[in-house]
């Protein structure tokens, strides 16, 4: 008696640590999903998941040790069920129960599915054995035939983006040399503006204007008024219009 109550201990231990260790590998993975979810790639998600399963697979040699075999034929039953608060519950599972009581047994002591979710399970063992062979050989064919289509779009897209970025220069253009040479020529000679002429009667004499921006049209005369009077004969007042060899302020 003393060595099977030896060889329980042991094996509890060991499934012990190995629970402990499964539960530190979900809680991890489930962090980086929760907080990682805009960086993390796919190969560390398989390598989270390959720990996940290394446990299982080490939790599944235990038990099918022979020293796991006694522990089949042994039954968890509760000493104390109470709808109170137990802190010693509490803190044994980390927070996640807080009292034992008859609601709580059935599904922390279960060992098999709950009637609904067996029932399900066994209609679809039921539909799965009832398949006929050649069917799902077909089904099978069909899922494998659409998984390489997409698979096949995916790598070409894939190729013709590397080519693309490869062929593609560094930098991109993103001037015109022609637009520059029209607007540099328009500021530095006036080359392609159209010259404005300043109303007759202003502040300076008719021969300051500069050359380049002379009317070509005839001179216009002035009324008593003082009002222009465009495409109208000369009046009797004479206007003094000197050379343009004198020397305005726009000049260079």
């Amino acid at each position: 008696m003393q060595r099977e109550e030896k060889q329980r201990e042991s094996m509890l231990d060991a499934l012990q640590t190995r629970l402990n260790d499964l539960k530190i590998s979900i809680g991890g993975m489930i962090h980086k999903i929760e907080t990682e979810y805009e960086t993390i790639n796919w190969p560390t998600f398989l390598d989270n998941f390959a720990l996940i399963s290394s446990h299982l697979t080490g939790l599944t040699k235990i038990l099918s040790h022979e020293m796991g075999t006694p522990l089949r034929n042994l039954t968890v039953l509760p000493l104390l069920l109470s709808p109170e608060r137990d802190e010693a519950l509490l803190q044994l599972t980390e927070g996640r129960i807080s009292v034992f009581s008859h609601d709580m047994v059935p599904d922390y002591l279960r060992t098999k599915p709950e009637p609904t979710a067996e029932q399900r399970m066994l209609q679809h063992e039921q539909k799965a054995n009832s398949l006929i062979a050649e069917t799902a050989i077909k089904q099978v064919a069909q899922y494998t035939k659409v998984v390489s289509h997409v698979f096949d779009s995916v790598s070409k897209a894939r190729e013709e983006w590397e080519v693309e970025s490869s062929t593609r220069s560094g930098i991109q253009q993103t001037s015109s040399m022609s637009d520059t040479h029209t607007l540099v020529s328009a500021i530095g000679m006036g080359k392609g503006l159209k010259g404005i002429m300043p109303p007759v009667g202003g502040p300076g004499p008719a021969g300051m204007i500069p050359p380049s921006i002379r009317p070509q049209a005839s001179m216009s005369s002035v009324s008593p008024s003082g009002a222009n009077q465009i495409g109208k004969a000369p009046s009797a007042i004479k206007t003094n219009i000197k050379s343009a060899n004198q020397i305005h302020p726009y000049g260079r």
